[in-house]
């Protein structure tokens, strides 16, 4: 079975997250959530806003209702909004026309993908060799001038590629985290995950993401992935780089998943908006993960 279709619970999800938690950035929590209806309502605590698009603004290719409505009500109020994702299958002009698409009116400088910066940080490879990409089969990588070679189209790059980047669970199978392995193990290369999530949540359920691959890895071999993304630094010091003169205590990432936009916001100083509705955590009581976890937001929130 694919593992863009095979789908996991979010009990099962938040178990891994915890397994892997001493890989994930660490930070300090010492308050009790405050509550409140939605974005609306936590808007005079904050001047900017960084927004993880799956089970925030959207769920799958479906806008979460009344979401787009929110960013336009935020922006009347004067609100700076940054869209930080790990939706690393799209280019930029991708992502830019599936919010438009949807209604939002997200601007090519407001969005900040996992993509992006793994492209733009990929390490340097020995002369004749190329990075060998995990990515759906109509990414034609227009937006990097590495151009990697299909991984899964191409079996013979397990052997003679570089490095090995991944951006998509589409058409990965657990067979291709076998051979991945069994590749890293016979001739140890650099690995680059530029979509650190264990899952995201689409229409009917959630979804295995790259960095289920990448913890895979890490649990068979000594191999340290280069992971660009959310809970990440270098994710957030991208976002915050865009919102300059605001103080990190008046930003607020806002996000439905513990372990990537709560632990990460929380790891890089700003503020924490948790959505409880639409993401990792719909259709359960989220309060019983954040006593276990030690994860707490600043905020909780139903929907946006």
């Amino acid at each position: 079975m694919d593992f863009y279709d095979m789908q996991i619970g979010p009990q099962a999800a938040f178990e891994r997250y915890e397994t892997i938690r001493s890989r994930l950035p660490q930070a300090i929590f010492d308050e009790t959530p405050q509550h409140a209806a939605n974005l609306a309502e936590v808007a005079a605590h904050f001047d900017g806003f960084i927004l993880d698009a799956f089970g925030v603004l959207n769920r799958g290719e479906t806008a979460i209702a009344g979401a787009v409505e929110r960013m336009a009500e935020l922006r009347a109020m004067g609100k700076k909004l940054i869209v930080l994702t790990n939706a690393a299958s799209y280019s930029r002009s991708q992502i830019l026309e599936k919010y438009h698409r949807l209604g939002f009116d997200f601007r090519s400088d407001e969005v900040i993908s996992s993509r992006d910066l793994a492209l733009a940080a990929l390490p340097h490879l020995p002369p004749g060799k190329r990075w060998a990409a995990g990515a759906t089969v109509d990414d034609k990588f227009d937006d990097t001038s590495h151009m990697p070679g299909q991984l899964l189209d191409d079996p013979a790059l397990y052997d003679n590629a570089g490095g090995f980047l991944l951006l998509s669970s589409a058409r990965w199978t657990d067979r291709d985290t076998q051979r991945l392995i069994s590749a890293l193990r016979e001739n140890p290369r650099p690995v680059v995950i530029a979509n650190p999530d264990l899952v995201a949540p689409r229409e009917d359920g959630l979804t295995i993401e790259p960095g289920s691959f990448a913890h895979a890895l890490m649990d068979a071999l000594p191999v340290m992935p280069l992971f660009f993304g959310k809970p990440y630094v270098n994710a957030f010091d991208a976002a915050i780089a865009k919102l300059p003169g605001i103080p990190r205590d008046r930003i607020a990432m806002v996000g439905d998943t513990l372990h990537t936009d709560i632990l990460g916001g929380a790891a890089s100083g700003v503020g924490t908006v948790l959505v409880t509705d639409h993401g990792l955590f719909h259709g359960l009581d989220v309060q019983p993960f954040i006593e276990r976890s030690g994860i707490r937001p600043n905020w909780m929130v139903p929907t946006t």
